[in-house]
């Protein structure tokens, strides 16, 4: 292992497997090779990364670089972002949180380990800022659709920007009766999602619960998207299908998903710590700590 090894936090928020990779004492980045490695070992196998680095603007705890576990970049991850509130706060215990990550600063407040709220900020529901290949006036129902064309499995997905692009397919029974593994992986990748987009599928139960599966883009089927359970509350209020707050059911876990009126979406949710130890940005080797 190299002098430059860094510490990291194996964790996970609902389910979302997270590494929080310590960097404020590195000149070092996680490389996408590291990502990919990390990735490959069960013990350590994760949706997203995220990268602590320190912050380049006053009265900004620290900047956040997030990695897929295919070593792309992501934009938002309010499941780990919970995951860093978490860890920080054992080294410095307080109740609020400024991070600055890809689209802008982030807000975080801390009641608990069961209860850390994040900020995701304020959605976007315009065709251009998803963004989509093509114009669509209203965002609420595209033309799109699993299946074949004259009798689809789903159809009309609503799409938003929850600091990343998600796509909702609105299920009439159980979300678990689709084979998201199978179309998750095609739709992320269809023309009219240029940056690509998280697939999602949900039911909604009640005007206060939704239940949804997500295949994230660049990570696959994961236990909980944070964003894509903001995106999921958001578009279900633009449909009045739900009241602007409401529980959000993920495989792992429940989520309080709040659309303020502000306008501004806010996450509330636990974070879990699984095992520490230390880890090459470079290469993705890794020690656990003992106990």
């Amino acid at each position: 292992m190299s002098e430059t090894n860094v510490p990291f936090w194996k964790m996970n928020g609902a389910g979302n497997r997270i590494i929080v990779a310590d960097i404020r004492d590195s000149a070092s980045k996680i490389s996408e090779a590291a990502a990919i490695a990390l990735d490959q070992n069960p013990e350590t196998k994760f949706d997203q990364i995220m990268e602590v680095r320190k912050p380049g603007t006053p009265g900004v705890d620290a900047d956040i670089r997030i990695l897929n576990s295919d070593g792309s970049e992501a934009e938002a991850c309010g499941n780990g972002t919970r995951c860093v509130v978490s860890w920080m706060n054992q080294e410095t215990p307080k109740d609020t949180w400024l991070f600055r990550t890809k689209p802008g600063l982030l807000n975080a407040t801390y009641e608990s380990e069961a209860r850390i709220t994040v900020d995701m900020g304020v959605p976007k529901f315009g065709w251009e800022d998803i963004p989509l290949e093509e114009e669509f006036a209203d965002t609420t129902g595209i033309e799109l659709q699993v299946g074949p064309i004259d009798d689809p499995v789903l159809h009309t997905p609503s799409v938003a920007n929850i600091g990343n692009p998600h796509c909702i397919f609105w299920a009439p029974e159980d979300v678990w009766s689709y084979e998201l593994d199978r179309f998750g992986s095609l739709l992320e990748y269809h023309p009219i999602f240029p940056e690509r987009c998280n697939i999602s599928i949900a039911n909604v139960l009640s005007r206060n619960h939704i239940i949804l599966r997500t295949w994230e883009r660049g990570a696959g089927l994961t236990q909980a998207c944070g964003s894509a359970a903001c995106a999921a509350l958001v578009c279900a209020v633009r449909k009045d299908l739900t009241d602007p707050k409401a529980i959000v059911t993920l495989p792992g876990g429940d989520l309080e998903i709040e659309w303020t009126e502000n306008a501004r979406i806010l996450m509330t949710g636990p974070a879990e710590f699984e095992f520490a130890g230390m880890l090459n940005p470079e290469t993705g080797e890794f020690t656990r700590e003992a106990g």
